[in-house]
């Protein structure tokens, strides 16, 4: 899986070498080229509905433009598209240099409805230069949002197949993905279900669309934040996208609000308001092997500038939770042999959930009472034990207290593989429980 961090609230287009360095200081290595903040959607919309103020309906030739401060040119690639590459040159530059890529961009999106064929016939010439220029920077993916014609007598699908078979024109002989996002909708003040919010429409539209272009050109970029405020099951919503389900972006919110929080950090009363459990059952269900897209800009905007790179720092981490917790059952098919540490409820979760499809040699515990019992059909051995190991078997501990028991594994002088298991997000509930230790 990759890991990419979105740039809002982070890395500024007309002033990003701060914001880039406090990216690699914390060791992100990719990072969403957000098109959307070089041209903002209410500027787009604006300029859809009326282009004629006095910046925009200007005409220069290519040199003219190329000696315009950055603030003009930015505003004139909304009439000269084809710049936007030009444009994003410095900033990627020092992406590069940073050892930053940027895997996957988002394109520019319209903050209503494109209601008339002429707005949507500019979004598909608009956004294919957009793609042009992605596929320019070595983005491998562009996620594109579905057009919402707001019209009841029209049909949604229609306009929306004509505008991405249009766009996949513009991606041809590139390998770049083109990815649908599921989206809400605004009624009277709630947030509804909107295009693409419903996943077995989305599955359709995506498979519909690459029987169309010939080839595998589309796929689904799932915002967990949208299925929240629509009250989806993650997990069927998952399950029905399958293999097509190539980026999820990762926020948390409150489930009435188009938040973009850090992930696990929006709870009342100690329940998280996402259901994380879910969504990481549902990913390891399908062995997503995609981009994980951390979008907080709500909460790094609700931190003072001085504390951000500090904040970054939990994000990262954040973000390895995530992955380690959705390739957790990977990880144990990397292993040929598996041993446990710790002859508690996490051993027998370990057991009920994993034993007969990862079944370990042993277990083993600090207690001396437990040595030579059998527990969930182990034997609990010494730790000592550990020190026979062959070098291929990975010690797996099922105990809270991980660092203090690798430390001691360490110490004994063992060089096995250690790794930890988490019951945290288990593919089934256990019922059976006893007291921790």
């Amino acid at each position: 899986m990759n890991l990419i961090c979105a740039q809002q609230g982070i890395v500024s287009l007309m002033h990003p070498e701060q914001g880039i360095r406090d990216l690699k200081q914390v060791g992100f290595q990719d990072i969403l080229l957000d098109l959307s903040a070089c041209i903002p959607p209410t500027e787009l919309e604006h300029y859809v509905m009326n282009s004629q103020s006095s910046d925009l309906g200007m005409n220069f030739d290519t040199e003219e433009r190329s000696l315009l401060d950055r603030q003009k040119r930015r505003r004139l690639l909304l009439k000269y598209p084809e710049d936007l590459y030009a444009f994003l040159e410095p900033v990627l530059g020092r992406y590069d240099r940073a050892g930053i890529k940027t895997s996957i961009a988002r394109a520019p999106y319209l903050q209503g409805t494109a209601k008339k064929d002429s707005t949507r016939q500019f979004m598909g010439q608009f956004v294919s230069k957009c793609i042009t220029a992605c596929s320019q920077a070595g983005c491998s993916g562009v996620v594109v949002r579905p057009l919402d014609p707001g019209t009841a007598d029209c049909d949604i699908w229609e306009v929306n197949r004509q505008y991405y078979l249009h766009l996949a024109e513009a991606a041809k002989g590139t390998d770049m993905l083109i990815l649908l996002e599921n989206l809400s909708r605004d009624r009277n003040g709630h947030l509804v279900r909107g295009i693409c919010s419903d996943s077995g429409q989305a599955a359709s539209w995506v498979d519909e669309l690459n029987r169309e272009a010939g080839e595998e050109r589309f796929g689904f970029c799932m915002d967990v934040g949208t299925c929240n405020v629509c009250g989806q099951s993650m997990y069927d919503f998952i399950l029905a996208l399958g293999s097509r389900l190539k980026a999820v972006v990762l926020r948390d919110c409150d489930g009435i609000r188009e938040n973009a929080l850090l992930p696990f950090t929006c709870v009342d009363s100690g329940h998280a308001q996402t259901d994380w459990l879910n969504l990481i059952r549902g990913l390891r269900s399908v062995h997503f092997d995609g981009s994980v897209i951390l979008n907080f800009v709500d909460t790094l905007e609700g931190f003072s500038p001085i504390l951000r790179p500090e904040l970054l720092g939990l994000a990262k981490a954040v973000g390895n939770y995530f992955i380690w917790q959705t390739e957790l059952e990977r990880l144990m098919q990397k292993y040929s042999s598996i041993v446990l540490f710790g002859a508690g409820n996490m051993c027998r979760n370990y057991m009920m959930c994993y034993g007969n499809k990862y079944p370990p040699i042993f277990t083993c515990d600090n207690n001396p009472a437990r040595w030579g019992t059998e527990f969930c059909g182990l034997t609990v051995k010494n730790p000592e034990s550990l020190k026979s190991l062959p070098e291929d078997c990975v010690i797996f501990i099922c105990n809270i207290f991980y660092r203090e028991i690798e430390t001691q594994i360490k110490d004994m002088g063992i060089s096995n593989p250690i790794e930890f298991f988490n019951d945290e997000y288990l593919p089934a509930f256990p019922f059976e429980t006893m007291e921790r230790d």
